[in-house]
């Protein structure tokens, strides 16, 4: 059972990891077009893989984590590695609940409008974008930090 959920464990971090770092890519490359269109088209695409990829794969991660950390005997406010990869996770979540998604959400708005309208200001999308990619590039290093963490188990 160890073994399964450790599978589980990994697969939805590998999950989770490439939505975010692949959604990063995608939106950087539909950039270069300056298309509103397809701004907005891709921005639609990230938040629809958030929901479909990025979310579960967060489930996942804590479901199957808490399991092993049961099962492997590792009291986990006692293991430092687990809590601070549990804290970093959350200070994660956090600020994709809290900057990322709604950035997303007014992006592809913005894109959407200015696609409907013929009335792109690309300066102020550019503006926008760059806030989230920080606000993204944050939630992304932490739990990358925590991926560090449990790999090394180093002793906190």
């Amino acid at each position: 059972m160890y073994l399964l959920l450790k599978l589980v464990h990994l697969l939805a971090v590998i999950l989770f990891l490439g939505n975010i770092i692949t959604g990063l890519f995608w939106h950087a490359h539909a950039v270069g077009t300056r298309d509103p269109k397809l701004l907005a088209h891709t921005m639609a695409g990230i938040i629809r893989s958030d929901r479909y990829f990025t979310i579960p794969g967060v489930v996942l991660i804590v479901a199957a984590g808490m399991g092993l950390a049961v099962l492997g005997h590792f009291p986990i406010l006692r293991t430092g590695w687990i809590l601070w990869t549990l804290i970093l996770f959350a200070i994660s979540g956090f600020m994709f609940a809290w900057r990322v998604a709604p950035l997303q959400k007014q992006l592809q708005r913005f894109a959407m409008s200015g696609a409907e309208s013929g009335m792109f200001d690309y300066r102020h999308y550019h503006r926008l974008a760059i806030r989230w990619e920080l606000w993204g590039a944050a939630a992304l290093l932490t739990p990358l930090l925590g991926l560090v963490l449990m790999v090394l188990k180093p002793g906190l």
